[in-house]
């Protein structure tokens, strides 16, 4: 099972929001590009980038950090935030982005998420972001009624490289991530599933590592940023 640090991204600097609230964010470093190298010195695999503001304006806000660290660092990065049209995935495909992440057009342009899948092989994947099981799109400023599993079932057939699943009340709230649900998911689609939001110890690590689903990988920030997770230790224990 991967782990992939999370480097949040709010007007130019590393932060982590609670529960997805903008106003409720805490600066990590102002140097986002500095916190990706201090990551992958340490043996990660991935990095898992979100552009924040671009979530809730539709469009890439943050894209001179993301540029900065794809030009410092040659690890795998996928990123979500402001991706919704071929132009935006084409852009960061283009500027050596690993894989792109799209979340509110998995819910309101499905076509789109088919045919950039078909485009670029294993370089797209959906986002799903849940709040008790409801689906949440714009940055998590709107809640419909479409259900997570149901949203992944109907990606089945398209191509895609992963589903991220996150719990919303879970995220950056530092209370273990919701193991059952992320679980039940995956045993639903075979598409690769990473869990994300609460993982804030190894325990919580190997739970979902043993949860009884093939699960790709899971996401932590707050618990990387605060030490409650050593890095180096996290990617010894899950190769245990």
């Amino acid at each position: 099972m991967i782990l992939y640090p999370a480097i949040d991204l709010k007007d130019g600097k590393a932060v982590r929001l609670l529960r997805g609230d903008m106003d409720k964010a805490t600066v990590f470093n102002d140097d986002p590009a500095a916190q990706a190298l201090e990551f992958v010195a340490q043996g990660c695999e991935w990095l898992h980038l979100v552009d924040l503001n671009g979530a809730f304006a539709g469009e890439p806000v943050n894209a001179a950090a993301v540029e900065a660290i794809l030009k410092q660092t040659k690890t795998p990065t996928q990123l979500g935030g402001g991706i919704r049209d071929m132009a935006t995935i084409e852009m960061w495909l283009g500027k050596g982005l690993s894989r792109v992440i799209l979340g509110t057009v998995a819910v309101e342009r499905p076509e789109l998420v088919r045919e950039a899948a078909r485009a670029f092989p294993g370089q797209v994947a959906v986002g799903i972001d849940a709040k008790d099981g409801r689906v949440a799109t714009k940055g998590w400023a709107e809640v419909t009624q479409v259900d997570a599993v149901d949203l992944a079932r109907s990606y089945e057939d398209a191509g895609v490289a992963a589903i991220i699943y996150t719990d919303i009340n879970r995220d950056g709230a530092m209370q273990g991530p919701n193991v059952e649900a992320t679980a039940a998911l995956a045993n639903a689609v075979t598409i690769p599933v990473i869990a994300s939001g609460g993982v804030s110890s190894i325990k919580d690590l190997k739970a979902l590592r043993d949860c009884g689903a093939p699960l790709n990988g899971a996401i932590s920030g707050r618990a990387l940023y605060d030490g409650a997770i050593d890095l180096k230790a996290a990617l010894e224990a899950l190769k245990a």
